[in-house]
């Protein structure tokens, strides 16, 4: 193969990044043989079809990744992120998953996870400067119904911390 290149493309269209996702998502499902795959997209909206919250993710080996959670400045504190956590969750149980994973940072909500079950299994201080990430997971309690229904985690986040440098 003759003339390849580096090309970085920042407004590169979706059907390009699409390229390759389906090439690696092919692989790791040949190294699996785990082929189901579902996209989680629940939506709050209001009666003019406006959406004012939302959970993003992805459900692939037994696990669901929330990407992003988010709700609209005025309607936070009211239950709003609670509901669409445990849709999401109940969306991933009903199709086979035993645990939930997440990234969140220490200006977003670390302890909103934590008062739904969510546990810190990782850390990375500095990401960005002067703020923290964190990598959560929640796992589905043994005779539990749904993943919504398992107790939340007493008392502050616990973690392994990595620390990265500059």
């Amino acid at each position: 193969m003759s003339g390849l290149r580096i090309v970085n493309d920042p407004h590169a269209p979706e059907s390009l990044k699409q390229v390759v996702r389906d090439h690696l998502d092919t692989y790791n499902v040949a190294v699996t043989g785990l082929p189901e795959y579902s996209s989680v997209s629940i939506f709050l909206k209001d009666s003019n079809d406006e959406v004012l919250g939302g959970v993003l993710g992805s459900i692939w080996g037994g696990w669901v990744h929330i990407a992003f959670l988010w709700v609209a400045e005025p309607l936070r504190r009211q239950g709003h992120g609670r509901t669409l956590l445990e849709a999401a969750e109940r969306y991933a149980v009903e199709r086979g998953c035993h645990a939930a994973q997440l990234e969140t940072f220490s200006f977003q909500a670390p302890d909103f996870y934590a008062k739904h079950g969510y546990e810190v299994f990782s850390v990375l201080d500095g990401w960005p400067p002067g703020h923290t990430k964190y990598f959560l997971r929640k796992r589905r309690r043994r005779g539990s119904v749904t993943a919504a229904e398992a107790k939340p985690l007493r008392g502050p986040l616990r973690s392994r911390r990595v620390t990265e440098g500059p």
